[in-house]
């Protein structure tokens, strides 16, 4: 259940009424009474463009509904139904509501102000996280080390999130592959760290096709347009798909870190123009066993990070 920070007064557009919009800063919600004042319409209407909304597929309902403790006429306490801004904007085009475009309208500068402000609080942790990182960057611990530098590199892209937030074009990162990585030449990479471990006899071995079904997967595209279409998306995504898909039946964190840096150096992305390595050993154990804890949600964030430390950004 989303965790409602405040409500916000909308105004209609003639005046003549009010509503009181919760909203957690991600999304607004209203009630069903609320969107029957909103559009106009009678409550049968409003539930029928309801019941629509969910029946035809249009949207999941679980993602969009929340009951909310509400305080009626009566002084007691019920939990009522909630929709967020997407029901909101669909039942709008049903209806066909000059109000509900009005109110999208509203309710989008409500929360990209929510957005701004959180940035700005977001800013001044950055700027305390920095200084933690310096502190666990003296580490002996190799892992503890390796953690410092991850945050210390991607402490820039966080930042740039502002710019981006403040109208600024933020520009593309990464590079055209030159080099293709093969089936076979994946598991020649994979043959070769298992020489290094002779007694883990069950290092490298395949379940079923889901080694082929990786390599696949970072050259997938649509339409003739792939959709990891640089050097450092597909690397960040080979990783994460070795570590988490688990293609193999064991080695698959040291077979992705290989992976990586393979296919990295296969393709002149390895090292920044000074010729020191964009993410150090340290720095790829350390993020290996980030994907390996992460949550499959925060696939995004985990291949967000990689691509971010390959970009060699700086703050």
């Amino acid at each position: 259940m989303p965790d409602v920070q405040s409500v916000e007064l909308y105004r209609s557009a003639t005046g003549e009424f009010e509503i009181a919009v919760r909203t957690d800063g991600e999304s607004v919600w209203l009630t069903a009474e609320q969107l029957v004042q909103l559009f106009g319409r009678d409550r049968s209407t409003i539930s029928r463009h309801l019941r629509n909304v969910f029946s035809e597929g249009e949207l999941e309902r679980e993602s969009v509904v929340a009951d909310f403790a509400t305080t009626a006429a009566d002084g007691k306490t019920y939990r009522v139904a909630h929709y967020d801004l997407d029901v909101v904007i669909s039942v709008g085009y049903r209806v066909k509501s000059p109000e509900g475009i009005r109110f999208r309208r509203w309710a989008t500068q409500v929360l990209r102000q929510y957005l701004l402000d959180g940035v700005a609080l977001n800013e001044r942790r950055l700027e305390q996280l920095g200084s933690l990182v310096h502190v666990l960057s003296r580490s002996t611990d190799e892992l503890v080390a390796g953690v410092a530098e991850v945050v210390a590199r991607y402490l820039p892209s966080l930042r740039a999130l502002r710019a981006y937030d403040e109208g600024e074009i933020l520009p593309a990162v990464g590079i055209a592959p030159s080099w293709t990585l093969t089936y076979d030449e994946a598991r020649e990479v994979i043959d070769e760290v298992g020489a290094e471990f002779p007694d883990d006899t069950l290092f490298g071995g395949e379940r079923g096709g889901a080694l082929r079904g990786v390599v696949a997967t970072i050259y997938q595209g649509f339409g003739g347009v792939e959709l990891y279409s640089t050097v450092q998306e597909k690397a960040a995504n080979l990783l994460y798909l070795v570590v988490k898909d688990h293609p193999l039946s064991d080695g698959n964190k040291r077979s992705a870190a290989a992976l990586f840096v393979h296919f990295l150096a296969r393709n002149g992305a390895l090292d920044d123009a000074h010729g020191v390595p964009l993410i150090s050993n340290n720095a790829l154990a350390a993020i290996t066993l980030m994907v390996a804890m992460s949550d499959p949600k925060e696939k995004e964030l985990m291949v967000g990070l990689l691509v971010s430390m390959l970009a060699g950004e700086v703050g």
